[in-house]
């Protein structure tokens, strides 16, 4: 079921003033903002491996914790796409008359919450369970994606606050169940060679 939801009436006003903004801002502004909420996530991805990389030699348990960071990022997409499904709510380009640094996405692709702040939410949190060294720059950037999808016009305030709380929600227990739990995995993972070279530096 889908409950159409309308986000104009919660934060129409605000996102109209960021979008009146965008159109305002210097050229070199806009085309970096544009750039990050394109290709940003790729150094969430980037800060993974440096993650996992370290741990290693800091241990088998602390490997383990750096590998489950992408799949917690991984399910808290799939919560956020759920909640998207089921609340069904219209771009914000397509209820409202704005101009915007980027295309439209097509009636359908729903706005709320947004996958991107999701994404990056629960990866800056899981981070920070592998190394705040990490984690903190990465919680920056978070903030920094989900400010960035509102500057090009595809979500409301509200999307990305929300996907915000969806990914911290969703990797902070992950996270310290897998904390508690990646001792002992870590010493059966070990007892197989291949996945004895994931888990410790050579």
């Amino acid at each position: 079921m889908i409950l159409a939801f309308g986000g104009a009436s919660v934060d129409g006003s605000a996102y109209r003033d960021v979008t009146d903004w965008a159109q305002r801002a210097p050229g070199w502004l806009d085309t970096a903002v544009t750039v990050w909420s394109a290709y940003g996530l790729g150094l969430f991805a980037v800060l993974m491996i440096l993650g996992w990389w370290r741990a290693r030699q800091q241990g088998a348990a602390q490997a383990l914790t750096a590998l489950a960071v992408p799949l917690v990022a991984v399910l808290a997409y799939g919560v956020d796409a759920v909640l998207k499904s089921a609340v069904g709510e219209d771009r914000p380009c397509r209820t409202l008359r704005v101009t915007t640094l980027e295309a439209c996405p097509p009636h359908g692709d729903w706005s709320f919450p947004s996958n991107h702040a999701a994404i990056a939410a629960a990866a800056a949190v899981a981070l920070l369970f592998v190394s705040r060294r990490l984690g903190t720059p990465a919680c920056a950037a978070a903030v920094a994606m989900a400010a960035s999808r509102v500057w090009i016009g595809v979500h409301y305030p509200h999307d990305v606050v929300t996907g915000v709380l969806v990914g911290a929600l969703v990797a902070l227990p992950a996270m310290l169940l897998v904390r508690r739990r990646s001792p002992d995995l870590a010493r059966r993972a070990t007892a197989a060679a291949p996945l004895r070279t994931l888990l410790s530096a050579p």
